[in-house]
């Protein structure tokens, strides 16, 4: 079976090479033609685990190419997967001005039957807006050709996606034709054998299902940062709750985890996506109105503890990061919660100097020299008064506390993410913050 892939960012390269791993021919499409020139010589442009080594391996065999012309692979391939980016408008709205781009392109090429799979995450109606593109293309050059549309949404977590594609929990995929259903049952034929759960449904049932299930995640964070602040003001340990509450089968522990606020490329996107579309539709979707007001607030609970500490005078402190990424495995930087604390340290008047194992460069594009960039972990607190853990990243979890004491000016250290022990660090000699415990 021989399918292309338009798009070669994180959805679009994952999907792309997953699919080849599993014998499929792939043609990864993509306008940049550096990025192209890049791939074809092995050259990743996302930090995702085995991804390189599952690239290389695939393209050597012959099943996974690379082009910046998706006009000369249209008629070999059977099915043509749309994952290009659908940026948010000012807003609030999904762009899919890339979306509908990709359609006219096929409608204008298009030689013989054809199934659209869109996968990049987008609004409800937008399948039909892509057949309407094809369709139009089509008329124009007085041409009948059959084609279908589908929608199958991506559930692939950043640092995990490679394994969330090759063993999902489930398959999303809408259709509206026997036809197509035929060949999205085949192309899943691998996952089928396993007995993983292919979910075939309308199209605008499946587009509405990545919203929902991104949002729902997204409320459960917002949720428990909720309960984490509360928990702070009343004297109970949020820990305790979480754990209380996630023993309760109807809620589960996942998603339960408080901390400085969500971000990356899914959930602030497309929370703010689905409340446009309500708005759009004569609706007002105040769950998630509240769970966005709270994640923008909480992104800056550490710098109001620190100032809280500081007594206001937070100018000319040092002030040393631990993370950048909005999570760990990932050089993602996208809303996260580091850029908006490091914008409240500056115009603080505090230096701030920083590690992450991964997002340094990626931090370095986004805001150049307005920061130090440390060796490592322990350059990262030399001097510092305070020490700031925003993102989970392994090494960080069991460092030499003695070495870092030494190394600080002031033993003060603000867990973002509550991956130290209060008890632990107050008997190491450390001042200690985190979220969701009364200070």
């Amino acid at each position: 079976m021989k399918i292309a892939i338009v798009g070669t960012g994180y959805v679009g390269l994952v999907t792309g090479t997953c699919f080849a791993e599993i014998g499929v021919n792939v043609t990864c499409v993509d306008t940049n033609r550096e990025k192209i020139e890049a791939l074809k010589k092995g050259i990743i442009p996302i930090y995702e685990n085995g991804l390189e080594e599952m690239v290389s391996r695939n393209a050597k065999a012959g099943r996974l190419k690379f082009t910046t012309s998706l006009e000369n692979c249209l008629n070999e391939v059977d099915v043509v997967f749309s994952a290009v980016g659908t940026p948010p408008d000012e807003d609030g709205s999904a762009d899919l001005s890339y979306v509908l781009n990709v359609a006219h392109t096929i409608g204008r090429n298009m030689q013989k039957y054809l199934l659209v799979v869109t996968k990049s995450t987008v609004p409800v109606g937008t399948a039909g807006k892509v057949k309407a593109a094809i369709q139009e293309e089509l008329d124009r050059r007085g041409v009948q050709i059959e084609f279908d549309v589908a929608s199958n949404p991506e559930f692939l977590k950043e640092g995990n996606a490679v394994n969330d594609f090759m063993s999902p929990d489930r398959v999303v995929v809408g259709v509206e034709s026997e036809r197509a259903q035929k060949l999205m049952t085949k192309l899943y034929k691998p996952f089928l054998l396993n007995n993983f759960r292919v979910i075939f449904m309308d199209i605008p049932s499946a587009e509405m299902t990545k919203y929902a299930a991104n949002s729902m995640l997204a409320t459960r964070i917002s949720f428990m940062n909720d309960i984490a602040n509360l928990c702070e003001l009343v004297g109970a340990d949020v820990n305790m709750v979480r754990s209380g509450i996630g023993s309760d089968t109807r809620i589960g522990r996942k998603f339960l985890y408080p901390g400085i606020g969500y971000g990356g490329s899914c959930f602030p996107k497309d929370v703010k996506a689905l409340i446009k579309t309500a708005e759009q539709n004569g609706y007002r979707m105040r769950v998630l109105q509240a769970v966005e007001e709270v994640n923008e607030y909480q992104k800056g609970v550490l710098f109001e503890k620190l100032d809280k500490h500081f007594e206001g005078n937070l100018s000319g402190k040092n002030i040393a990061l631990w993370g950048l990424s909005f999570k760990p495995e990932t050089d993602d930087m996208r809303e996260a919660p580091a850029l908006v604390l490091i914008d409240k340290l500056l115009k603080a008047g505090c230096r701030v100097r920083a590690y992450d194992p991964a997002a340094m460069d990626e931090c370095r594009r986004r805001i150049g020299n307005r920061i130090d960039y440390a060796a490592d972990m322990y350059d990262a607190v030399l001097d510092a008064d305070a020490l700031l853990l925003l993102t989970e990243w392994k090494e960080f979890r069991l460092p030499s506390w003695a070495v870092v004491k030494k190394a600080m000016r002031y033993p003060l250290v603000l867990d973002g993410r509550n991956i130290f022990g209060k008890k632990e660090m107050e008997e190491q000699g450390f001042i200690y913050y985190c979220i969701g415990q009364h200070s």
